[in-house]
């Protein structure tokens, strides 16, 4: 049996539940894992509230660290007893221990900790996508990075630094401007007292930016089309202000034949062999000093309402974990 908060209705966080559920052995391409440490990340909002629709009751959760129980047939990349961690689907992190699929969870290295592992997978990797996998980017480019001083924004902030990309971030107090800057922001803009548009203008000498990566939504959409540079992308990979509303498509050819997508993380990682290598990318960036994975919020999973009202408040910084 193990401790698992789940929801048995989309709704507020009062609507978390704590039952002991059984765990079951792994079949075939499956593993069990004993979690040491869960990551806590804005999808787990989404999915709570019914932004993202699931059958309930489900337990939510995509993002935890710990140590392999048992392994099912064709598993081969992992064994009992290896320590490991990952951000993966179905959502189900939130308990002690759990049966999932294998191909996504990865051997996390000995030399990062089952917290870091837990607070890294599923923004570390969003960063890895972003950076490198969605839109050609080099040295001496400049991105605004929204939300920067949240957990994909400070990993995001040093990553960029690592690679010589410029990191136009926004925030919304002085105290996590600050934050994004120690993390190798470039710039970071209040944009609770700031024309944040026009203060991106003004830094790139009115070009505009060559891509934003916005995970706010509904909040930033249109000043972020407006920030972009002509052929500038912009990646749309979060609602934390709510869902982008419907636009007129046509909109991007006046404002410089803009580029625009939507991606997840799901789709990139959904290859085995992908997703491996961007863990060991995200691994290496860590474990070289590029990367510090920085915990600011720690709850007990008995407190995870607590946990999600805090987030949902803006009341975080990087990341935040639940401990078991």
């Amino acid at each position: 049996m193990a401790l698992t908060a789940l929801i048995k209705e989309a709704g507020g966080p009062e609507n978390f539940i704590l039952e002991d559920l059984p765990v079951g052995d792994p079949g075939a391409g499956e593993v069990r894992i004993a979690h040491k440490a869960v990551g806590l990340n804005f999808i787990d909002v989404y999915q709570r509230t019914g932004l993202y629709p699931m059958n309930l009751p489900h337990a939510l959760g995509m993002e935890a660290a710990g140590i392999i129980e048992a392994v099912g047939e064709g598993v081969t990349h992992l064994k009992a007893g290896d320590r490991a961690a990952y951000a993966a689907q179905p959502p189900g992190a939130y308990c002690e221990a759990r049966v999932m699929p294998a191909a996504q969870v990865c051997p996390l290295p000995d030399d990062i900790s089952f917290e870091q592992g837990a607070a890294m997978m599923l923004k570390g990797m969003t960063t890895q996508y972003l950076l490198h996998r969605t839109t050609p980017l080099q040295m001496g480019d400049t991105v605004l990075f929204h939300a920067a001083a949240g957990g994909v924004g400070l990993i995001a902030c040093q990553w960029a630094r690592a690679e010589g990309i410029n990191l136009i971030g926004t925030a919304g107090t002085d105290e996590k401007c600050a934050l994004a800057l120690e993390h190798g922001a470039t710039h970071c803009i209040n944009y609770r007292t700031e024309d944040w548009v026009a203060q991106v203008r003004e830094i790139t000498g009115g070009k505009g930016v060559d891509a934003v990566m916005d995970a706010v939504g509904k909040d930033t959409f249109d000043g972020s089309l407006d920030s972009l540079k002509p052929l500038g992308m912009m990646i749309s990979f979060g609602n934390a202000s709510g869902p982008v509303p419907p636009f007129n498509l046509g909109v991007l050819g006046p404002k410089g034949s803009l580029k625009i997508t939507r991606p997840t993380l799901f789709t990139h990682i959904s290859d085995h062999a992908t997703c491996q290598q961007m863990a060991q990318h995200l691994f290496d960036k860590v474990l070289s000093g590029d990367v510090d994975i920085r915990i600011d919020q720690r709850f007990a999973l008995k407190d995870v309402a607590d946990a999600h009202r805090a987030l949902e408040a803006r009341k975080t910084t990087g990341s935040t974990i639940l401990t078991l």
